[in-house]
């Protein structure tokens, strides 16, 4: 029996799951030995029997022993090659090639970053040579730098639509561009299953390689608009997302012959890749019709895209199919649109995307890259104290097995999908470069892992997408955060995030302006907080309360009263001994944290839309599924009319200069 046990454990070692792991209490867990053989096997690596596992120890030990697809480098650091290689030839992008005589199986450093085509006798593989650091605000921008986190959907202009689109985000570049900010950070713009009333979070992507097709304006690309339609106070997904599909074809059908066969010639650009995602969309429209939700529940030729249903569908569709590429170009094109507004504004940045941290198992992403792709496994966190069960986020990613047989090709294609119309990217939950919590698709969060991921491969590949990018990388890095990961990306010059409720001293008291990193974002907030008039008027205490979601053994006069010695806590961080607001009074509150955030050491500072306007309701409840309208938030008026009220024109300049006061 402990033969046994050891046998699995070596195998979770090899196949880099964690048995032994720390929690957000210091305290040291263990993953049990039955929960290990069903991750296992769900890798891909069968661990049922004593003869299972042997195998699968011999199949790791044989994939390690191949050479790799993609070998990932440093520019001046000499690179360990794979043994029994004397000469190397190295070809660059430009075509140049040199010769190598190798010593102890070693590369001499290079100096140039970029990918090569690396031949060591009869094998071909491609060497990636990152830069030192990702490509940061001192090669954009010598001043402290400053912008608005938007949500696009809860945007309105002029005209009634039911949503908020890349029209008026264009618009609300233009307006905070004229007011000097550098950045606006926007929600992930990742394809979600197309055009349905549910699941319309924007991170529950359904492919992270392309984009959400129902956030496009026809207009900011040349073509007629779309046309007006009601919204309320909350958007109504249910009825606008068909309505809009609606619109979109019958614009589609529309274009003259000219106008389409452009329309042709940009989207063959697209390839394969875009044809699937196209295909895919068809596919999900169709059976969707029947009640079928998600690729698994297709009938099972059209489970695999390479099938000859597949292929007779795509055919018989072609013009079908033809429109969900043009949906996938006007998307596209609209956001290099807005960029562009952004740098003809003067913005040293611009678009700051969102990458989420997963995708939907019944999405475009899995059905058609199943062979890179973690299943059978959803992605989440484990359990702590502010979530004794854990989360389960129901999402899935790639697989490190997937990513090292590819040659890392989906990771690059996601990160160049964004950064060819983003001028940097937040990379949601961060820690998912170097680990994982993995949970079986039956289980409970309790029963998972800790899978690890090739972390400096793809630090690297991110700064050296990020230098030909020219693109600011941000890293979402709120929680317990690995051993050794604060320091990976300070030395990769990656801009971790501090939000003001996180940023609390030994002693519990709220840091200082002063002691923010410069290589970091400072935040009032994000779109899953409190925001600020809500935080001081306890309106998120309220929300906690109805749901019970307030802390375990406490109840709302013991948070109630927790909150008034914050309030004094905060309140003495940003004025000092000057006279405290009462609860009811946040206004003065607002200024202040921008203010604060304003004169933080950190390069940029960013603050949600809602922060500047003085809402007191979040746009996310983490954690509640009905009773709070997640992602359905409307802002009150047109966004240029919002901003010229005299008290959002305080606050605006509040946080201006202070970012223009070194």
């Amino acid at each position: 029996m402990e033969a046994e046990i050891e046998q699995i454990r070596l195998l979770a070692e090899a196949a880099g799951l964690a048995r032994l792991w720390r929690d957000a209490n210091g305290v040291d867990q263990t993953v049990s030995d039955d929960a290990l053989v069903t991750i296992l096997n769900a890798l891909g690596y069968p661990a049922e029997s004593p003869a299972e596992r042997a195998e699968s120890l011999d199949l790791i030990a044989a994939e390690k022993r191949q050479p790799p697809k993609l070998l990932v480098t440093e520019t001046g650091h000499p690179t360990p090659l794979p043994e029994g290689f004397l000469k190397a030839e190295l070809f660059a992008e430009d075509g140049t090639a040199r010769a190598f005589d190798l010593e102890g199986f070693v590369l001499p450093a290079i100096d140039t970053p970029g990918y090569y085509d690396l031949v060591l006798g009869g094998t071909r593989m491609t060497l990636a040579v990152a830069p030192s650091a990702c490509y940061g605000i001192p090669e954009m921008q010598s001043r402290r730098l400053w912008g608005p986190a938007v949500q696009i959907s809860a945007l309105r202009g002029k005209e009634a639509q039911p949503y908020g689109h890349l029209g008026l985000l264009d618009e609300a570049v233009a307006l905070f561009a004229a007011r000097g900010a550098d950045a606006v950070m926007i929600n992930p713009m990742h394809a979600l299953l197309p055009f349905t009333g549910f699941d319309f979070s924007p991170y529950s992507a359904s492919s992270r390689m392309f984009l959400n097709g129902a956030l496009g304006d026809p207009a900011l690309v040349g073509l007629p608009p779309l046309p007006a339609r009601a919204g309320g106070a909350l958007v109504d997904w249910t009825t606008a997302l068909p309505q809009r599909l609606t619109d979109l074809r019958a614009l589609f059908d529309r274009l003259d012959p000219a106008r389409r066969a452009a329309l042709d010639v940009d989207t063959k650009k697209g390839g394969d890749a875009l044809t699937r995602q196209a295909l895919f969309d068809a596919l999900d429209i169709r059976f969707r019709a029947d009640g079928k939700r998600g690729w698994q529940d297709w009938p099972i030729p059209f489970q695999d895209p390479a099938s000859d249903d597949v292929r007779r569908f795509a055919e018989t569709e072609r013009e079908t199919i033809d429109f969900y590429m043009f949906v996938q170009w006007l998307v596209r094109q609209g956001l290099i649109e807005v960029q562009t507004t952004a740098k003809a504004a003067g913005m040293a940045i611009g678009l700051i995307a969102d990458l989420a941290v997963g995708v939907r198992p019944s999405g475009a992403d899995m059905w058609a890259n199943r062979d890179v792709m973690l299943e059978g496994l959803s992605i989440g966190a484990p359990p702590d104290p502010l979530g004794p069960l854990g989360q389960n986020w129901t999402l899935t990613s790639f697989s490190p097995r997937g990513l090292r047989a590819s040659g890392y090709a989906p990771f690059i294609d996601m990160l160049r999908s964004t950064l060819d119309w983003a001028g940097g990217i937040r990379i949601d939950h961060a820690f998912g470069l170097s680990r994982l919590w993995v949970v079986p698709e039956t289980g409970e969060s309790r029963d998972g892992a800790y899978l690890t991921y090739p972390f400096r491969d793809l630090l690297r590949l991110t700064a050296l997408e990020s230098h030909r990018a020219k693109a600011l990388i941000v890293a979402e890095d709120l929680g317990t955060k690995p051993f050794g990961f604060a320091d990976a990306l300070e030395a990769e010059r990656m801009m971790g995030m501090r939000v003001l409720w996180f940023e609390r001293a030994m002693d519990q008291g709220f840091v200082g302006p002063q002691d923010y990193k410069p290589l970091s974002v400072a935040m009032t907030g994000t779109h899953d907080t409190a925001t600020v008039a809500g935080w001081w008027r306890g309106v998120d205490l309220d929300w906690a309360e109805k749901f019970g979601r307030l802390p375990a053994g406490s109840n709302r006069a013991n948070e109630e009263s927790k909150r008034a010695w914050d309030r004094g806590l905060l309140w003495a961080t940003f004025m000092g001994s000057e006279p405290r607001p009462e609860p009811d009074d946040p206004a003065p509150v607002v200024e202040a944290a921008l203010g604060h955030i304003g004169r933080a050491g950190s390069r940029l500072a960013i603050a949600p839309l809602e922060d500047m306007l003085a809402l007191e309701d979040q746009f996310n409840l983490p954690g509640v599924v009905d009773g709070y309208p997640n992602w359905r938030r409307r802002l009150a008026a047109p966004l240029a009319d919002l901003l010229e009220t005299p008290e959002t024109t305080r606050r605006i300049e509040t946080l201006a200069r202070a970012r223009r006061d070194e």
